[in-house]
Order: C-alpha cells, then structure tokens, then sequence
C-alpha cells in the first residue's frame, strides 16, 4: 500500500519517516518530496508497505500524531490522476 503522509515539518527526513512506520511492519520505500530548484521539503512524502494490514495500523496508529514537533497526516495516497486525461486535442 501507497501511504500519503502530510503536514511534515521541512527538517524531517527519510530515515525519520521510516523509522515511525516500520514499527508497524515491513517498509518497501520511503520518499520524501523535495523542490528540484531549491532542494528544500515540500512537507509531504510517501511511504511504501507490502502488507496492508500493517499499512493501515501504521495509518491508524501515526495519523493527528507529533512528529518533529508538527501534528502530521496519514492516510492511503490515492492513485495520481493524469492531468491531461479529459483533455481532447
């Protein structure tokens, strides 16, 4: 399972996000987002469990709870929707 984790605060890394998550079960990957210009957070990232189970305790368990002093969000990251896929040119 995808999971979408929101609200992080820009000092917070990747070792960071999969250290909460894989007390909860095997972690696949972790990403956290990043402006390509500046190199700086965007306060958003994504974290990968095959078992989703343990995926949706870790979302239960870690959604509205402190991490790096910001109250964060977790829930499952829904599909990305292509922008262009209304469009009719």
């Amino acid at each position: 399972m995808n999971i979408f984790v929101a609200k992080l605060d820009y000092s917070t890394n990747e070792a960071t996000l999969e250290g909460i998550f894989e007390v909860h079960g095997e972690v696949n990957s972790v990403k956290v987002i990043v402006d390509k210009f500046t190199k700086r957070s965007k306060g958003f990232g994504f974290v990968e469990m095959p078992n989703d189970e343990e995926a949706r305790a870790a979302i239960e368990a870690l959604n509205e709870t402190e991490l790096d002093g910001r109250t964060i969000v977790v829930k499952e990251a829904r599909p990305r929707e292509n922008k262009f896929s209304n469009n009719r040119y």
